[in-house]
């Protein structure tokens, strides 16, 4: 099978679950949602994942027109037991904000320097608080530039990164979970000095330079930084399983 760009991502997405254990799997978007699939079909098949309704699913829904296929629903998932898991810090979401900052604190929210006057106003922060200060969360990011990487702080801080100034009470910064950040570009964490963001792997053809031009704040970039891993022919062959209309390959676009 020929590897593509967008399924090395999706494979990078999916190791951001591995090593969770029993949680809920959310992926907001295509891309999220394809790599907590592919991450329940191998690296971690004990996550639970919703069929996006108010059922838990034995094994991950293709996305798109599903024709014959069938639910394979396990038990009931309703909003309180969703709660229970977001609240008790056993989810792990991946989200896509419009800006992340060099403390990993994300805006979905508005941009523009007046709140009461937005130069656009977006989603607001909807869930975003709450999950940033309860369980772990990673971000994707499919066009990886200084518009989304900015320079100061996010124009509206939609959910919490390693800011002390910006801590709930009682929080420490251990106490937030941002596992990873994927992009277009390269697999970043904030495993470096004092939480800095760290490039973690390159994909292929793209420079450690070509990454911190592209990012409006310095990134800590280690002595040896590996190629993002091709995909194996195993997690091609569940790729196309569970995207059989190929919906990935708008992502990019």
């Amino acid at each position: 099978m020929t590897t593509t760009l967008i399924d090395t991502i999706v494979c990078a997405a999916a190791r951001a679950w591995q090593g969770d254990g029993e949680v809920l799997a959310t992926g907001i978007g295509v891309l999220p949602r394809l790599a907590a699939s592919l991450a329940m079909k191998s690296v971690n098949p004990d996550l639970m994942m919703t069929d996006s309704e108010a059922w838990l699913l034995s094994e991950p829904a293709p996305l798109g027109p599903r024709g014959g296929y069938q639910l394979k629903r396990e038990t009931w998932m309703g909003f309180a037991r969703i709660f229970d898991n977001v609240w008790s810090g056993r989810r792990h979401a991946m989200v896509a904000p419009t800006q992340i900052d060099r403390f990993g604190q994300a805006n979905i929210s508005m941009i523009g320097n007046d709140y009461s006057k937005p130069a656009v106003q977006m989603l607001g922060v909807r869930g975003f608080p709450g999950n940033s200060i309860s369980h772990a969360n990673s971000f994707f990011v499919p066009n990886h530039s200084r518009k989304v990487f900015v320079e100061g702080e996010v124009d509206m801080v939609a959910s919490i990164g390693y800011n002390p100034a910006r801590l709930p009470r009682g929080y420490q910064l251990d106490d937030i979970a941002i596992r990873f950040v994927v992009t277009n570009l390269c697999v970043m964490d904030f495993g470096g000095p004092q939480k800095q963001m760290r490039i973690v792997s390159l994909h292929p053809g793209v420079t450690a330079q070509q990454v911190q031009d592209a990012t409006g704040f310095p990134l800590h970039l280690p002595d040896v930084i590996p190629e993002t891993a091709a995909p194996s022919g195993a997690e091609l062959a569940l790729i196309a399983q569970l995207d059989p209309h190929n919906l990935r390959a708008t992502v990019l676009a």
